[in-house]
């Protein structure tokens, strides 16, 4: 996704706006995604505000957010999602003792996706439909023979697993694996739902384009365990040829990461972010309203926080 001016805005207005008094200063890494970047400016506000904590936004992809954390350049990663950084989080909780994880998590989904109206048009039912040339050719928007499907934003942990599944269903041999940032996916979503143009695309949830259009998910067998072997760019040089994951996701979730000092050094503060948790209907709500209203992030943490007082009390405590 295209990282929004406004976010940086929030961060440049936060650190002018603390107190010179505040001595202590946190980093909050912002990941591009809506509901990753209306969750990291209410922790920033909270801190501000209630802790008295001078914090710091930083906007950086979410794998680049875990290595930053261990070096200790960020303190706070607010969307970690497993299990696509199951291996980089045992890397630094576990091995390395550097990131620690906030015992509340929020469900969350990923899948394969298109509309009901393509699914009418098309037949395309199942994820392996999509090596049918038949039903690739509906998704040929520029005639060189391949269907398209995006498969993610180039910075997201899921990207590279949505092309170890392409990989290993076959349907990269029929379909063109598209990376964009996640708003240009979007209008093209839009684009299609309006003109009638088939379009099938990696979509995951909680998220707002669930509440916008008919979105069907993609049948496909059942996560195993044992057969899904995925391996990431930044673990081997060879992660595909090594990978293989024909099936669905391991059922998916999401939750704060921070520097494990946090529990000896700022024991109030990460006692706020062992408590902090958002439903799925608000990480839906986030993601409308940054995407579909065009609000700036920390626009909508304010009004967030404006009218959850008990919500944040709690975890200030």
């Amino acid at each position: 996704m295209v990282l929004r001016a406004s976010v940086g805005a929030a961060a440049l207005a936060a650190v002018l706006s603390v107190s010179p008094a505040a001595a202590a200063s946190v980093v909050v890494a912002v990941p591009n995604w809506p509901s990753a970047e209306v969750s990291a400016n209410i922790i920033a506000q909270l801190l501000d505000k209630e802790l008295g904590v001078t914090p710091r936004l930083r906007e950086m992809g979410t794998v680049e957010i875990l290595g930053a954390i261990d070096r200790g350049e960020v303190d706070v990663h607010p969307e970690i999602w497993l299990p696509n950084l199951e291996a980089a989080v045992a890397e630094f909780a576990q091995d390395r003792g550097t990131l620690a994880l906030s015992p509340q998590a929020t469900e969350a989904g990923q899948h394969m996706c298109t509309t009901r109206a393509t699914q009418d048009a098309t037949g395309l039912a199942h994820i392996a439909d999509l090596t049918r040339p038949d039903i690739a050719a509906h998704f040929d928007t520029d005639e060189d023979g391949m269907g398209e499907v995006w498969i993610g934003a180039h910075e997201w942990s899921s990207t590279p697993v949505e092309r170890v599944r392409a990989h290993s269903y076959g349907y990269h041999e029929t379909m063109m694996l598209l990376e964009m940032p996640e708003d240009m996916a979007m209008a093209s979503i839009d684009a299609a739902v309006v003109t009638g143009q088939p379009i099938v695309f990696f979509c995951y949830s909680p998220h707002f384009v669930f509440e916008l259009h008919d979105i069907v998910r993609l049948d496909e067998p059942a996560h195993d365990p044992e057969s899904w072997q995925v391996v990431l760019p930044t673990e081997d040089e060879a992660w595909q040829e090594r990978s293989t994951a024909a099936m669905a996701w391991k059922p998916s979730s999401f939750q704060i990461g921070y520097a494990s000092y946090l529990d000896a050094d700022m024991p109030k503060v990460s006692s706020f972010l062992k408590n902090v948790t958002f439903t799925t209907e608000e990480a839906q709500a986030m993601s409308y309203a940054i995407d579909v209203e065009q609000r700036a992030p920390a626009d909508v943490a304010a009004e967030w926080i404006a009218n959850n007082s008990a919500r944040w009390m709690e975890w200030t405590k």
